[in-house]
């Protein structure tokens, strides 16, 4: 499928700087499927959420913890910014080096606090750091020397106040390098509303990779190749979400990250049983859906991988129509901005 397909022209100033306060005071799209084309579109609040749920319903929610992933540091005397993506090992970490076309194997990149990462290779855009600490020291270091990492569309540096904000309020293991964006905008009282309508909500993970942040660079989607990211689907989890199945209940994805671990998991009947591996599933219309009724999710980038995710979800027209829409009533943007709520295509 043409790449430009997923194309939209975004006016400047509509990406958010900083998220709403509260959360859930951000504005939500609700895009309703009304037959097999058809749609109709509600402009409301996050916290208008509740009444869009029914008892029984379960929301799925991605528990990872987004790790201070973003390391300065210099080769010599020659600056290096390091972006974790994935761990490889106790001490070993994947990332992208800016620059990095220099680097070479056995150089050593000195961090703050006297944090050193040996370069035990390259490949395919990745650099390879074996750090000079290990397990829960390397943790330890991450967070008292690395910075926020902001998504790239952010052009302002991270601040005291990312800590908290670049993070969502049920977020409890470690391994994240982006935030699942959805989840951010969850509040203590909205899940009070959401448990007094009688919604469920069950955890999952998957550690979102600094791939998220790539942009498709070629022509055609048969051509781009996702990087893989771990997840995991609990024995609790699953059960559970068999459980709303068996009721008539619907299940509802909170973030695209959610949404592809469930169909990672999934079996082709549409069962959900524990899943834990990696994944690399990149969904484009034409899949097929077995397991989410619902998607909550942010506003994406134009011929991103996300967009695409979406698209699939709802189907293509009505996801370009729902963006249409998004802009021209002034809705904001990317990771720290509203939100959407879309309903899986008949």
């Amino acid at each position: 499928m043409r790449v430009d397909l997923f194309d939209f022209e975004l006016p400047e100033g509509r990406v958010a700087e900083r998220p709403a306060v509260p959360r859930d005071s951000a504005r939500l799209l609700h895009v309703a499927q009304t037959g097999p084309s058809g749609f109709k579109l509600a402009d409301l609040k996050v916290s208008d959420l509740p009444s869009l749920l029914r008892r029984g319903d379960t929301l799925v929610l991605n528990d990872t913890r987004v790790i201070p992933a973003r390391l300065l540091g210099k080769r010599g005397v020659v600056p290096i910014e390091f972006l974790l993506h994935r761990r490889l090992g106790p001490d070993s970490w994947q990332g992208f080096a800016k620059p990095g076309k220099r680097l070479r194997e056995g150089q050593v990149v000195e961090f703050q606090g006297g944090l050193t990462g040996e370069v035990l290779g390259k490949d395919a855009g990745f650099v390879t750091l074996r750090f000079n600490r290990s397990g829960e020291d390397l943790t330890a270091a991450f967070e008292s020397v690395g910075h926020v990492p902001l998504p790239p569309y952010i052009r302002r540096p991270d601040d005291v106040q990312d800590r908290a904000d670049y993070q969502t309020m049920h977020a409890a293991k470690p391994g994240a390098v982006a935030a699942p964006t959805a989840g951010l905008h969850m509040t203590p009282a909205l899940v009070t509303a959401l448990e007094e309508k009688g919604v469920g909500r069950v955890h999952v993970t998957l550690h979102v990779g600094a791939g998220t942040f790539l942009p498709v660079n070629v022509d055609d989607t048969n051509d781009h190749v996702m990087h893989a990211e771990w997840g995991e689907v609990s024995a609790a989890a699953a059960a559970e979400l068999s459980a709303t199945r068996a009721r008539g209940g619907r299940i509802i994805a909170v973030g695209t990250t959610s949404l592809r671990l469930l169909e990672s998991a999934a079996a082709d009947d549409g069962a959900i049983p524990p899943f834990s591996g990696e994944t690399s599933l990149f969904i484009t219309p034409g899949y097929t859906f077995k397991t989410a009724d619902m998607l909550l999710t942010n506003f994406h980038l134009p011929r991103s991988t996300l967009f695409m995710l979406v698209s699939a979800f709802s189907g293509i027209d009505i996801a370009r129509a729902a963006y249409t829409h998004a802009i021209a009533d002034g809705y904001r943007f990317y990771s720290y901005g509203d939100a959407s709520l879309f309903e899986r295509a008949p």
